[in-house]
């Protein structure tokens, strides 16, 4: 009598290869399942397709979770300020706010990008002066 013991073996390795290949083919991790290299060159590509005016939502749910965040009130809006890493400098195994870029929001859209918006964004906020904060 032959044994089925051969095709069940079989038959289970074959639905495994199936299962592997698929899950190869088709599963693309999120931002935040990357790894730090894979997570950074990641984000750099997709800031070159976010646009003033998009929802924080929308560029949460493109680029995962901020590695930082700021946010406060002024004169009834609010601004926050999501830093996300972009550029390694120093292999200490932390990130830091100088290895990311800022993005920052007005009552929940994007109004701007980049750390020459970032410093002029504390540059407005911090001076004591009744300047507006019209542009930033």
């Amino acid at each position: 009598m032959k044994s089925k013991l051969p095709v069940i073996v079989g038959s289970i390795f074959a639905a495994y290869l199936v299962f592997v290949a698929v899950v190869v083919l088709v599963y693309e991790p999120t931002p935040d399942e990357m790894d730090w290299e894979d997570r950074q060159a990641y984000i750099n590509g997709k800031l070159t397709e976010i646009s003033i005016g998009q929802s924080i939502t929308h560029i949460k749910s493109l680029l995962g979770k901020a590695d930082f965040s700021e946010a406060k009130i002024v004169d009834e809006s609010t601004l926050q300020v999501l830093f996300y890493r972009t550029h390694h400098k120093k292999s200490d195994g932390e990130t830091t706010r100088d290895e990311c870029t800022p993005l920052l929001f007005r009552d929940q859209k994007l109004i701007a990008w980049g750390d020459a918006s970032y410093q002029e964004y504390l540059s407005r906020n911090s001076s004591s002066t009744a300047s507006s904060d019209s542009d930033i």
